[in-house]
């Protein structure tokens, strides 16, 4: 049987990986850019997400509004985003329309026109995203939270960028930057579904054979400081997010912290949920979750809540930490693989899911990880295992970020204090 991931390096550096899928009827194809926030310098910050709305406001050969009329004729879809270390382009057609997929994704990679009109149109654009996210406190909470766990580097600035600084951003910032950074080096140009491996290497030589020749670029390694933040608002809730160090991709105990975010706060079996809203009422929404990157990565609990049950919300979070370093018991493991393992294998039969997948395997362990690797880790993880992962994440110096009125909340002393009782 033919493998369905095939992988071709083209002469100019790019990489192509496709998956076969026989089954759908559809395929997805997307250009993976190893570019984010945190390779952006101080002073261009947002670039790359600004980067991401240019790149669908014409080209030579299409207008933005024929873009969108390319696609959407033949019922297709295009998007877009930006993370912190990856910038993304991609799109979901009919099987029969890959080419015209193929074409627009490299058209708008590699030609766009950066219009002066289209600029200052998009900026405005953006700087009501920003104004929106700064309304959302549940939103941008997650913001504060990075910085002051990554204080003063790249790692810990906002995606969006600031309000000065987008307003600042000028035609060669944006064409700079991108001429750096997407290059033949930090692009894997992934697609799955009903395709055939030799036409997609054929429409990347041709459609992406204008991308500048160039091998990645290093960046800025992250350094946790920690700390804390709080911005008092009148709100009927506050939103708090306590977080500690954690572990990146590649590190051993990627596997054992994954199943302790879920068996800890990951759904309505979870210790948190049950504990903080099922058994004492205290919140509405309660969840952990571990954000993983190349060289570490964050853990963090967030929650929302009234002023005055604020004050029973971090004792009873801090006591479900300290017990679960002391111990978990099998069936909860067992539930957390369960979850994280149903979550994974339903998600390969998206064609979008998958080739994302595939771009972030290529771009993070420089291979493909087939998926019984993936489940056999899962399945090797032991109730020490997650112990152990707990005591090394919850040893570190804590995070705390709080937006509302959180005169109840602890500050980190005592919260360190309590974790450490």
């Amino acid at each position: 049987m033919t493998d369905p991931v095939r992988v071709t390096r083209l002469p100019s550096g790019l990489l192509v990986v496709s998956e076969r899928m026989d089954r759908v009827e559809t395929v997805s194809l997307g250009a993976y850019v190893a570019s984010g926030t945190r390779h952006e310098a101080a002073a261009e910050n947002g670039v790359s997400h600004f980067l991401e709305h240019m790149a669908f406001k014409g080209t030579p050969r299409r207008s933005a509004a024929r873009i969108a009329e390319e696609i959407e004729n033949v019922g297709g879809h295009i998007n877009a985003y930006t993370a912190r270390e990856q910038t993304a382009y991609y799109v979901k057609l009919l099987k029969e329309d890959l080419a015209l997929g193929a074409d627009i994704i490299g058209d708008i990679l590699t030609h766009s026109s950066f219009e002066d009109s289209e600029i200052e149109r998009e900026r405005g654009v953006i700087l009501q995203e920003i104004g929106q996210a700064n309304d959302t406190p549940d939103d941008i909470i997650f913001d504060h939270f990075q910085e002051t766990a990554f204080p003063g580097q790249p790692m810990g600035r906002p995606t969006l960028g600031t309000d000065a600084l987008v307003r600042g951003m000028s035609r060669a910032a944006l064409t700079g930057y991108m001429g750096q950074h997407y290059t033949t080096g930090n692009v894997v140009v992934a697609a799955a579904g009903n395709l055939q491996h030799e036409e997609v290497v054929e429409l990347a030589s041709t459609h992406f054979a204008d991308l500048q020749t160039r091998p990645p670029e290093a960046f800025e390694p992250g350094a946790y400081r920690g700390g804390e933040f709080r911005l008092e608002r009148e709100l009927d809730q506050v939103h708090v997010v306590l977080g500690f160090p954690s572990v990146g991709y590649r590190d051993p105990d990627y596997y054992p912290v994954l199943l302790l975010a879920t068996l800890l706060g990951g759904g309505m079996s979870s210790r948190l949920f049950q504990e903080v809203r099922e058994r004492r009422g205290l919140v509405y929404s309660v969840y952990s979750f571990n954000a993983p990157f190349l060289d570490g990565g964050l853990f963090g609990i967030y929650a929302g809540t009234g002023e005055d049950e604020a004050r029973e919300l971090l004792p009873v979070t801090i006591e479900e930490l300290r017990k679960v370093q002391r111990a978990i018991g099998q069936e909860e493991l067992d539930r957390a693989r369960a979850q994280v393992k149903s979550s994974l294998l339903m998600s390969l039969e998206s064609t979008g899911s998958r080739c994302e997948q595939l771009a972030r395997q290529f771009q993070v362990f420089g291979r493909l990880i087939p998926t019984a690797e993936t489940v056999a880790r899962l399945h090797a993880v032991t109730l020490d295992d997650v112990c152990r992962a707990a005591s090394r994440l919850f040893a570190g110096t804590p995070t705390l970020a709080t937006i509302g009125p959180a005169r109840h909340i602890p500050g980190l002393d005592e919260i360190a204090g309590r974790l450490a009782a």
